[in-house]
């Protein structure tokens, strides 16, 4: 299989789609372990639409998930437009051969004649010998075209349902479906692994290839990625970005551990895999056809976990953007592990240091409303009376809170409560404890001190 040769081929139009990123990373799979080639190719003939950054973001975001040019498997970029005197010298092939035909009808030509505005076009130039306007395949009027799907099994799709199709519009330039086949052919891509989206395309690609006398590939099709809703997944509902997981702080090795189980598994009870496990078992013939569900809960659950199996030095490195240039980096390591326990995503690592390094604690109103009950000033007073001369380590921290909630009548769980908020501004954090002895008995006072003039 080393002569495999696939394609990822996105349009810079905007973010990266995740569902696109499963489709590559298919593609990635199949390249990697037969030694064959992917092929990065920029569909960007949409010049209305097109721009330079939606490239650059689709190159970075294939990067970070393992998809770049430093491997031997990988091809490209290569850009469609660069290849439009190849699209118009296969149209006018087809021309030639009288396998496709000029025509200048437009949709109101067609709506008058059929009497209907959803008839498909009825073939009225096929045989009129125009030399100008747009130029539509012939397709045949009887039998079916098959397409032998490694994912859907044998799709059969009537000839007579197909409408003689536009390849090239009437000023000259090629239509995608065109542009699309002859790249392929240029490219000699062996297997298209693509959404099934384009299922109902593939017919008339498969026609285009034939009539050019080349055999087609081999294709697959993949499941359509949905909601919670069953609905699929929309860029204008959903959250869709790739690049947006991955500024939230999402690790590139959950992300792909979690996008190839979107609609693939490895056949055993095993989901948190890494890629050079999951790389050999991939087959196309094991990718399940129904809709494939982006669980977003379940994919922080990945994140976590992957999170909590990194060396705590590479966590701390991994945490960098997220830490303000002036925070101290030694201070944070030594909160580092717990929060490593404790964050699903790497962003969420500001919102449990970030108490350290302020002056003074942002006070949440919901978590100051829920923890400073009545009661909650003599529980601040006691417990700052009580780190003036205590011995500063979590266990002696911890013991002398516990002496002050039971001397109110409170378990720690509720003493904790008030002293929490002061110290850390927020009512859940890393453990209370660690985190007193890590920010200092001076300024551990100041904090009960303010919260108690506060409530004061």
């Amino acid at each position: 299989m080393t002569d495999l040769r696939v394609r990822f081929a996105p349009s810079p139009t905007g973010m990266f789609h995740v569902g696109g990123a499963r489709s590559a990373l298919y593609n990635w799979a199949l390249a990697e372990q037969s030694g064959g080639t992917f092929v990065l190719r920029i569909e960007d003939t949409d010049a209305a639409r097109n721009r330079p950054e939606w490239t650059e973001g689709i190159i970075s975001a294939l990067a970070w998930i393992g998809i770049h040019g430093d491997s031997p498997f990988f091809e490209g970029p290569y850009f469609q437009s660069a290849y439009e005197a190849q699209h118009r010298e296969a149209a006018a092939t087809l021309l030639k051969d009288g396998k496709a035909y000029h025509c200048t009808c437009t949709r109101d030509d067609v709506k008058a004649r059929t009497g209907s505005e959803h008839q498909g076009y009825d073939g009225f130039c096929r045989d009129r010998g125009l030399t100008e306007g747009a130029v539509r395949f012939r397709t045949p009027d009887e039998g079916v075209t098959v397409v032998d799907d490694l994912v859907r099994g044998r799709v059969e799709f009537p000839n007579a349902a197909m409408e003689d199709f536009v390849i090239v519009r009437g000023d000259g330039s090629p239509l995608f479906i065109l542009a699309n086949v002859i790249d392929d052919v240029e490219m000699r891509i062996s297997h298209v692994v693509r959404a099934e989206e384009h299922l109902s395309n593939t017919p008339k690609q498969q026609l285009l290839w034939e009539a050019l006398g080349v055999t087609p590939p081999i294709w697959a099709h993949v499941p359509v990625i949905v909601n919670e809703k069953r609905q699929k997944l929309s860029k204008r509902r959903d959250k869709v970005a790739l690049e947006s997981y991955r500024d939230e702080g999402y690790l590139a090795e959950a992300m792909v551990n979690y996008l190839m189980l979107l609609g693939w598994g490895p056949g055993d009870d095993r989901e948190i895999m890494p890629w050079s496990e999951m790389m050999p078992l991939f087959r196309l013939e094991d990718v399940n056809p129904s809709p494939a569900f982006f669980d977003e809960k379940k994919l922080r659950a990945f994140n976590g976990e992957y999170i909590r199996a990194l060396p705590l030095d590479v966590f701390i490195e991994r945490c960098e953007p997220w830490l303000d240039p002036s925070w101290d980096r030694g201070t944070f390591a030594r909160l580092a592990g717990l929060a490593q326990t404790r964050v699903a995503v790497l962003s969420e690592i500001t919102a449990n240091v970030d108490f350290l390094f302020l002056d003074v604690p942002v006070h949440d109103q919901a978590s100051w409303d829920k923890a400073m009950k009545p009661g909650a000033a003599e529980i601040l007073a006691g417990y700052a009376e009580r780190l003036q001369d205590v011995s500063w380590d979590p266990e002696s921290l911890k013991t002398a809170l516990e002496e002050v909630g039971a001397a109110h009548g409170l378990k720690l769980g509720k003493a904790q409560a008030p002293v929490r908020v002061a110290i850390t501004g927020r009512t859940v954090g890393l453990p209370l404890f660690e985190s007193i002895e890590v920010l200092g008995r001076e300024r551990s006072l100041e904090r009960l001190r303010a919260a108690l003039a506060k409530l004061s």
